[in-house]
C-alpha cells in the first residue's frame, strides 16, 4: 500500500484481510517476546486515493466481467497504453490514474492503430498530460533520445537486442537493414563492431544520426536512409564484395551478421539475397574465404501449435530455398508473445554460396519462376544419324538452367525425326526460345499462343489413315519462318 508506513511511532498495523484474529499470528514466538493478545487493539483508519496502487484503482473502476488494463509500457516520461475496445469508455479515468500513480510520468497515450505502415510508427491519442513526445531512455547501458510519436521503440525488445549484441565481437560486421534509431547498431558499435545501419523512415534516420553522435560511435557506423531492398542490393552487396577482396589479401577472423527487425514484412525481403553476388561468379571460390553471413530475420506467426515450423515455412516461401539445420538454417527462436495466438519469432539463416550465387541445383522443387502452363515432356525430340554426336556436344556445353528452361518449351514443337534436314531446323527452335528473358515471358506466351493457332489453322483435316500410308509430318520450315518474325531476343 502506497504512502502508508507499516511502522510508525512504535506502533505497527496488521492487514485485516490477512490477520483477522490473534491465533493467525505466531503465538508461541510472540509470547517468548512478552507479547500477548492484550498487546493488540482495533483501530479505525481512513484510507484514501493515495493509499492504493494503480492496478488496484483500475480494477476498482472497471465493471465486473471486463478484464482491466493493468499492463503498460514506460518510455521516458510517457506511459504507453494499448486499450481494448471494451475499455475505451473508461480510457480517461484509466489515464488519470496512471498519470497520478506512476513516478515521473507526464504524458499518457493510447495506441489507436496497429503498426502496419512503411515507417513502423503508429497513430496514438493523447489521453492525459503534456503533448511532449521527445524522450530519453536507457537500454542495456546505452542512452537513446528520440520522438516517440514519429519512430518505433518497444522497451519489451531490450532482451532481444542484448541477445543479438552478445553474439558480436570486435571487428565483426553488422548490416542492420531496418535499424530504427539504433537499438542493435549503437550497442554493437560500442563493442567496436563495423556497422552499416539503414532505415527508410526519415525521422528514424535523423534520430539514428543523433544517437550515433551522442554515443560517440561514428567511427564504426555508416548510416543510410534507403528502402531495405535497395540497401541490400547496393550497400550490403558492395561491402560483401569488399570483404571477399580484402580477405584474399589480408585474412582476418571475424563474423558477418544481418539483422532484419521488421517482423510484419521482413521475410518478404529475403529474396533480395538470392543471387546477390551472381554477377561475380569468379568470386564463388573466393567467397568461401569469408565467414558465411548469418541473417537474423524476424517474423510474426499466428494460430499454430508449432510456431517454429511456421516461421521456417514463411522464410522458405520467400527465399525460395529449402532450409535445413546444419546447412543453411542455424536456429529458430521464440522472441515474445505479441497477442493471443500471435508470436514474434527469429529465424537465423546462413546465407551460403548457394543462396548468394543462386546455384539452382539446391533450390526448392516447387520453384514457381517458370510458366506453369508449359509442361516438361517426358522425352526430348531425338536426333538421328551423323548429327547425334554434334547435338550431344552442344547440349553438354549448356548450363543446367538453360536446359531446364528449354525443356519446358520443347513439347509444343516436338517434330518427326525421319528427315535430318527438318530435324536440324527443329533443333534451332528451342535454341531460339532459350534466349527468352523470363522477365518478358508474358509477351512470349502471347506470341506462342498466336503461333499455335496459326499452326492448327494450317493443318488439313486428317482422314483415317490407310495401312501403309506415309505418316504426315509437321511443316517445321513454316514454323521457323514464323519464329523469325517474332520479336524474341
Amino acid at each position: 500500500m502506497q504512502k502508508f508506513r507499516s511502522i510508525k511511532d512504535g506502533t505497527f498495523y496488521l492487514n485485516p484481510e490477512i490477520v483477522k484474529e490473534f491465533s493467525h499470528l505466531p503465538v508461541t514466538e510472540l509470547k517468548n517476546e512478552g507479547i500477548n493478545e492484550d498487546s493488540f487493539s482495533y483501530q479505525d483508519l481512513e484510507l484514501n486515493y493515495d493509499n492504493w496502487r494503480a492496478d488496484e484503482l483500475v480494477k476498482a473502476i472497471i465493471p465486473d466481467g471486463i478484464e482491466p488494463a493493468t499492463s503498460y509500457s514506460i518510455i521516458g516520461h510517457i506511459i504507453h497504453l494499448n486499450l481494448k475496445d471494451e475499455l475505451l469508455p473508461y480510457k480517461l479515468d484509466i489515464a488519470q490514474i496512471y498519470l497520478d500513480k506512476i513516478p515521473n510520468c507526464r504524458t499518457v497515450v493510447n495506441k489507436t492503430q496497429n503498426i502496419d505502415n512503411t515507417f513502423r510508427n503508429f497513430q496514438m491519442e493523447l489521453l492525459k498530460g503534456e503533448p511532449v513526445y521527445e524522450v530519453q531512455v536507457k537500454e542495456n547501458g546505452i542512452n537513446f533520445e528520440f520522438d516517440f510519436s514519429s519512430v518505433y521503440w518497444n522497451p519489451r525488445l531490450s532482451t532481444e537486442h542484448e541477445r543479438i549484441v552478445k553474439m558480436l565481437r570486435p571487428n565483426d560486421f553488422l548490416y542492420d537493414v531496418f535499424a530504427g534509431i539504433g537499438p542493435f547498431s549503437i550497442p554493437a558499435a560500442k563493442k567496436r563492431v563495423n556497422v552499416l545501419a539503414n532505415d527508410l523512415n526519415p525521422h528514424s534516420f535523423k534520430w539514428l544520426q543523433h544517437n550515433v553522435t551522442k554515443n560517440k560511435v561514428g567511427h564504426y557506423v555508416k548510416i543510410f536512409n534507403r528502402d531495405g531492398r535497395d540497401f541490400i542490393l547496393n550497400e550490403v552487396r558492395e561491402n560483401l564484395l569488399e570483404r571477399i577482396e580484402k580477405q584474399e589479401n589480408d585474412p582476418v577472423d571475424y563474423s558477418i551478421h544481418i539483422t532484419m527487425n521488421l517482423p510484419a514484412l521482413a521475410t518478404e525481403f529475403l529474396d533480395a539475397f538470392v543471387g546477390l553476388l551472381k554477377d561475380n561468379e569468379k568470386n564463388i571460390k573466393s567467397s568461401k574465404s569469408i565467414p558465411t553471413p548469418i541473417c537474423h530475420c524476424y517474423c510474426f506467426v499466428k494460430g499454430t501449435d508449432d510456431p517454429k515450423e511456421m516461421a521456417k515455412k514463411l522464410a522458405e516461401e520467400h527465399i525460395g530455398f529449402e532450409l535445413k539445420y546444419g546447412d543453411n538454417l542455424k536456429e529458430i527462436s521464440f522472441v515474445r508473445n505479441v497477442a493471443p495466438n500471435k508470436d514474434m519469432m527469429r529465424v537465423d539463416l546462413l546465407l551460403t554460396s548457394d543462396i548468394l550465387f543462386n546455384i539452382i541445383s539446391n533450390k526448392r522443387s516447387n520453384d514457381s519462376s517458370y510458366n506453369d502452363d508449359i509442361e516438361i515432356p517426358a522425352k526430348k525430340a531425338s536426333v538421328m544419324g551423323k548429327n547425334k554426336k554434334k547435338s550431344q556436344q552442344q547440349q553438354s556445353g549448356q548450363k543446367q538452367t538453360s536446359n531446364n528452361n528449354s525443356k519446358k518449351i520443347q513439347k509444343i514443337f516436338k517434330v518427326a525425326t525421319s528427315s535430318n534436314k527438318k530435324t536440324n531446323v527443329a533443333k534451332e527452335i528451342p535454341k531460339k526460345l532459350k534466349r527468352l528473358d523470363l522477365k518478358a515471358k508474358d509477351k512470349a506466351d502471347s506470341q506462342l499462343k498466336d503461333l499455335h493457332l496459326k499452326m492448327v489453322s494450317k493443318k488439313e483435316k486428317v482422314e483415317p489413315k490407310a495401312v501403309g500410308k506415309k505418316r504426315p509430318t509437321t511443316n517445321t520450315e513454316n514454323v521457323q519462318e514464323i519464329l523469325d518474325k517474332m520479336d524474341v531476343k
